[in-house]
This record gives structure tokens, C-alpha cells and sequence, in this order.
């Protein structure tokens, strides 16, 4: 099903059911419909859930405060300075390199990535000035 489509559908039952999407007007669903993102949508509060998500990209600014879950999209790059306080998710992605500036407050999981060809000591030093305070899963 298209997004048009499933947007129509949502409006509809707004319209007959006289209540939102319990996700309506959040970053996830600005995302998926394609809707402009404001500054206080980048800076989200709790996790971001987007696992098995058509999502392409992230938008540059993007601040998480609990875990970042990426995993199994079709993500290939992540923007410079992510900030995620929580654990960071990326396997199963196209991820093959990681932002400067990148900064993870918990584990970075880079399973089944082209990521794991790396070694710990050299994805710290590609992302620094920033950082990964927990392990890294492989």
C-alpha cells in the first residue's frame, strides 16, 4: 500500500472516529508521511523504534534520549553529530561507515553490518570528536 493511500485511510477514520493516530504529528510520523520536521521534532524524548521502517535517511540535528533502533532498514548513512543517550541498533543495514561527531550513550550494535570490518579502536576514531560510552556489539 502507498503512503497516499494509508494517509487517506487515517483521515478518514480521523474524520468518522473523531480521534488521532495515537502517533500523529510525532517524528516517526512525520517521517514515514513525508511531513516537515520542526527543531523540537529532532529532539526526541524517549526511544525511536524505526526497525523494519522504509525510512532512507535521518535528518541532520537528530537527538534521541533513549535507544536508537535502526535495525533491518535501508539506511546507508547516518547525519554528523547524532546524539543518542540510549543504545545505538544498526544491524542488518547498509551502514558501511559512521559520522563524526557521532555520539552513543550506551552500546553501539553493528551486527551483520560491513561495519564489522573494522576494529573497536578504529570506530572510535572515526567518529570522534565523538564517542561510544558502552561496548561494541558484534
Amino acid at each position: 500500500m502507498d503512503i497516499a493511500k494509508l494517509k487517506r485511510i487515517f483521515a478518514f477514520l480521523e474524520k468518522k472516529e473523531s480521534k488521532s493516530h495515537e502517533n500523529k504529528g510525532t517524528f516517526l510520523w512525520k517521517i514515514i508521511f513525508n511531513e516537515p520536521l520542526t527543531n523540537e521534532d529532532l529532539n526526541v524524548k524517549g526511544d525511536l523504534y524505526l526497525r523494519d521502517s522504509k525510512i532512507p535517511s535521518l535528518p541532520k540535528g537528530l537527538k534521541v534520549g533513549g535507544n536508537l533502533n535502526l535495525g533491518f532498514t535501508k539506511i546507508t548513512l547516518l547525519p554528523e553529530g547524532l546524539n543518542v543517550r540510549g543504545d545505538l541498533d544498526l544491524y542488518w543495514t547498509y551502514i558501511n561507515s559512521l559520522p563524526k561527531g557521532l555520539k552513543v550513550g550506551g552500546k553501539l550494535n553493528i551486527r551483520e553490518t560491513t561495519l564489522l570490518e573494522y576494529t573497536d579502536d578504529e570506530i572510535r576514531e572515526m567518529i570522534k570528536p565523538g564517542f561510544i560510552k558502552g561496548e561494541i556489539i558484534r
